[in-house]
């Protein structure tokens, strides 16, 4: 089974409302994503600890429902 644009898009914004977030179908399967995540909430943060708030926020379909993700997350420049 694979996640929809619309359904990943809704646990990343539900997440990171104020964010602005780009979505890229990597293989036009609806199963291999690209997020780029530009959210205040990371700023002052690692990229790792960035990159463990969006998989929470995927709140368990990581693996199962939505096989790949790239990220590339960062907190918007002042």
């Amino acid at each position: 089974m694979a996640m929809s644009r619309d359904t990943l898009l809704g646990y990343l914004t539900d997440a990171f409302p104020e964010a602005e977030i780009t979505l890229t179908d990597l293989a036009g399967d609806d199963n291999h994503w690209q997020a780029e995540i530009v959210s205040p909430q990371f700023a002052g943060l690692p990229r790792v600890k960035q990159h463990q708030m969006v998989y929470s926020a995927l709140k368990g379909a990581m693996g199962g429902e939505l096989h790949a993700l790239a990220l590339k997350t960062k907190a918007p420049s002042s």
